[in-house]
């Protein structure tokens, strides 16, 4: 049989390194810690969890719920981990932090078809290979792997503005239109009066930063100023940026707004919209306590919050497929965050999805079809087939899941159906010939 070389033990080398060995494929698994670490990693375990112990939501009416119950069923190793080490964190999964990591280590580290590597490399190495690095990738495999895929094909993303459900914006406070009446009326504009556009402002000003660590680049606040740095530079600062209202007219009131924020679509559904010069390094929960201030988005749902820090990813769309195969070099697969997935669980995702098509190809058989009506497919199809000029990584959300096809009365028991539509098809796929070999 065939050997696969998985290069990073993180959430996402693991899981593949995992995947492969329990369908007899022997696997190579390269991880330069402890040898040399990075400014984020503190242990020697796998699986690291380098930011907050919790994995999110566990609730299948929330989308990372979803993909957290369909890894279960297709029998995920970092799952089965998180939920042997969890701590009490009322509906969401949070874990022991260590245990968990030790745990994941343990069982890749006694399984007789991996064998474990300490150290770096630099170069992509050859045969069938799974680059699961990291947004903290080393500059010397960076550079590797930029080469590989030409000057446009890795990022170093810095900054990125919230983005909000559509369903979740106040619709009598916005308004659909561009500027000057151009064109069609691709924007929700969210107005604000001047006496609302103070009160944001004040509180925008003082707002909690996240805190900067060691690996961030502080060089991104020269290239992108983030809207809280804007707002302390003047009280009119951003009614000349990003909330001019100059050329736009709210139907509700006949009038020009004060100021207002513009949301534009981010995904081709229409069911995403980010908001537009919102770069900001706020923390999550002052983002939510302070852009709520903004009528038209008091109750909004924030599907990803901004961010502002070095994160090495894909340009994916058009690079790799809906299997994170390189496209032009299908022998090379990517997985986790440096594809463009957002977040613990999605990595862990990519990583069983890549293994799960590199196995099957290796053994003989069809590769699996993870359709967008599971979130584990829609996932991989968001990073494959995302916006090419405008693509940003995303957290699982049911923005980016086929929606039913028809009504359900409201929001938790709408996500509930597509939950149940989705594990009905991974029981369906569990029964396929890829379950049967492992052992």
């Amino acid at each position: 049989m065939e050997s696969v070389t998985v290069v990073g033990a993180g959430l996402a080398g693991s899981e593949a390194a995992w995947q492969l060995a329990i369908r007899g494929i022997p696997v190579r698994l390269i991880e330069m810690r402890p040898g040399k670490s990075t400014p984020a990693h503190v242990s020697p375990w796998f699986a690291e969890l380098v930011c907050s112990n919790s994995l999110r939501s566990d609730e299948l009416s929330n989308a990372v719920g979803l993909l957290k119950e369909e890894l279960r069923r297709l029998g995920s190793l970092v799952m089965r981990c998180a939920d042997q080490h969890r701590v009490a964190a009322g509906g969401a999964l949070a874990v022991d932090r260590e245990g968990f990591a030790k745990a994941v280590t343990e069982s890749i580290r006694s399984h007789p078809l991996i064998e474990v590597e300490e150290r770096e490399i630099t170069e992509i190495p050859d045969g069938q290979v799974v680059i699961a690095t990291g947004p903290l990738t080393s500059d010397a495999f960076a550079d590797t792997i930029l080469r590989r895929t030409g000057s446009e094909g890795l990022h170093f993303y810095d900054a990125v503005a919230p983005i909000v459900s559509i369903e979740s914006v106040d619709m009598d406070s916005a308004f659909r239109a561009s500027r000057y009446d151009k064109g069609t009326a691709d924007y929700v504009n969210c107005p604000m009066t001047q006496e609302e556009y103070l009160a944001f402002w004040q509180e925008l000003r003082s707002a909690r930063q996240a805190e900067v660590h060691g690996f961030d680049d502080g060089g991104v606040f020269e290239g992108c100023m983030p809207v809280e740095v804007m707002a302390r530079r003047g009280e009119d600062t951003m009614r000349y940026g990003p909330l001019k209202p100059v050329g736009l007219r709210d139907p509700h009131t006949g009038a020009e707004p004060y100021a207002v924020v513009q949301l534009r679509q981010d995904n081709a559904e229409g069911t995403l919209y980010n908001m537009v010069g919102f770069q900001t390094h706020l923390t999550f929960g002052e983002q939510k306590r302070v852009f709520s201030m903004i009528p038209a988005l008091k109750n909004a749902e924030f599907v990803r919050y901004g961010v502002m820090h070095r994160n090495t990813y894909l340009q994916s769309p058009g690079l790799l497929d809906r299997y994170y195969r390189l496209i032009v070099e299908p022998r090379i697969t990517f997985a986790g965050q440096i594809t463009g997935v957002e977040g613990y669980v999605e990595s862990c995702a990519s990583g069983m999805l890549a293994a799960l098509e590199l196995a099957a190809r290796l053994l003989g058989l069809p590769a699996v079809d993870f359709s967008r009506e599971t979130a584990i497919g829609a996932l991989s199809l968001y990073v494959s087939h995302g916006s090419v000029g405008d693509f940003q990584p995303m957290n699982v959300n049911f923005g980016i899941i086929e929606p039913l096809g028809y009504r359900v009365k409201g929001k938790r028991n709408k996500n509930a159906e597509i939950s149940a539509r989705s594990l009905g098809l991974i029981d369906a796929i569990r029964e396929g010939e890829l379950w049967q070999c492992v052992y």
